[in-house]
């Protein structure tokens, strides 16, 4: 008798991940308390069984990679979801009346949301950040004190939730985050392929003035790398050109908006336009520069063998690739009743809508396989912006 021949199974997206790319990066922009909702990305993808084999994170997305890398695959959204539940507690009174989109008017949900920003401003927030007593009087002139906030809880925090053992064994995963030379100005990536990552360096790259204070780091102070780049998506993008990649691109900030009526309004807007960084002249540059790669490349074939040798064919073969990327860009969307204090509105009801939008966000990206197919050799960079299309 015949044997039944079994059918073979149908292979996960986390399989046709695995086969056609040899980097997926997870890509984390600045924003402070929106971050949550790059919590909710990465509980999506960990649900598909995506797990990135690179972080590069700006600001509150280097607190993210903190405690994603800092974690066992099977805890990271377990220890997500306290880091922000620990940091969206406000440390004295007890928390505002919650709000609940569906059930308040608008007026209602602004001045709920207000408030929260309010608190957070002159109370802190439990885990993150503290009022400083006295920062303007003689004995707080350091460039460790001179901020309105002290954000020793932070590091705390940071160390109860991340294991930094094994956030620097760069085997299991990179990381990579930025931040801001404030003597010389220059901007600087720390990574775990060639440092040894300590709370400072993440501390540094969210380490926004005035209200919080420089970081120091072997004996250098460093400020939010936002000050200069908030989205580390150049840094990935530049240092594997020979390597197929899946980029996952999370912003926090809308390059795109509605012109301000009034000075809330300005102040909301020019916040957006600065903190985007230009998420899409980026993606632009590198995609004509990898074309360009690949065309020389090809180019470099029709060279006889007798003159490979030659030094000028030596250079072209260092700049030549043939790598394909795909950059997966996804950003936040405003809440109606949010306005310019966002990024500092810590509310536990604002943090659960953001951390619902990204799951939300991503589950839709990732109901759709093609946008995470490999590019094909006539068009070796391709991007997704699947969440702009209304905006």
């Amino acid at each position: 008798m015949a044997a039944t021949k079994r059918p073979t199974p149908q292979a996960t997206l986390a399989d046709t991940v695995a086969r056609d790319y040899r980097t997926v990066a997870l890509v984390l922009q600045g924003g402070g308390a929106l971050g949550a909702y790059q919590a909710g990305v990465y509980e999506a993808l960990a649900g598909a069984g995506l797990q990135p084999d690179w972080l590069a994170g700006i600001s509150i997305g280097a607190l993210n990679a903190a405690i994603i890398a800092g974690n066992a695959p099977e805890h990271r959204v377990e220890r997500l979801r306290e880091f922000w539940e620990t940091i969206c507690k406000p440390p004295l009174l007890p928390a505002s009346l919650a709000f609940d989109a569906a059930a308040w008017p608008l007026l209602w949900q602004n001045g709920f949301s207000g408030l929260a920003a309010w608190r957070a401003l002159t109370e802190g927030q439990a885990g993150f950040f503290q009022p400083r007593l006295a920062p303007l009087l003689p004995w707080h002139a350091s460039p460790a004190t001179a901020s309105w906030y002290d954000t020793a809880p932070l590091r705390a925090t940071l160390e109860r939730l991340a294991d930094f053992d094994r956030i620097n064994d760069a085997r299991g995963m990179r990381v990579s985050v930025g931040a801001v030379n404030v003597r010389t100005g220059d901007f600087t990536y720390f990574d775990n392929t060639r440092d040894t990552l300590r709370p400072e360096h993440f501390m540094a790259s969210g380490a926004l003035p005035p209200g919080f204070p420089a970081v120091e780091i072997d004996g250098e102070f460093y400020w939010d790398g936002g000050m200069v780049s908030n989205t580390p998506l150049y840094k990935v993008l530049s240092e594997r050109p020979g390597r197929d990649a899946l980029v996952f691109q999370v912003d926090l900030w809308s390059a795109h908006g509605n012109l301000p009526r009034d000075l809330a309004q300005v102040a909301e807007r020019s916040k957006e336009i600065q903190y985007s960084s230009r998420t899409r002249l980026v993606t632009e540059f590198m995609r004509r520069t990898q074309e360009q790669r690949r065309l020389l490349h090809d180019l470099m074939a029709l060279v006889p063998e007798e003159r490979r040798g030659d030094p000028a064919y030596r250079r072209a073969e260092a700049r030549a690739a043939t790598a394909l990327t795909n950059v997966v860009h996804l950003i936040y969307r405003d809440k109606p009743y949010e306005g310019h204090y966002k990024d500092y509105e810590f509310s536990a009801a604002s943090m659960h809508g953001h951390w619902q939008s990204g799951l939300d966000d991503m589950r839709h990206t990732l109901a759709h396989p093609q946008w995470l197919a490999a590019p094909g050799p006539d068009a070796p960079f391709v991007t997704h912006d699947v969440h702009r299309a209304d905006t």
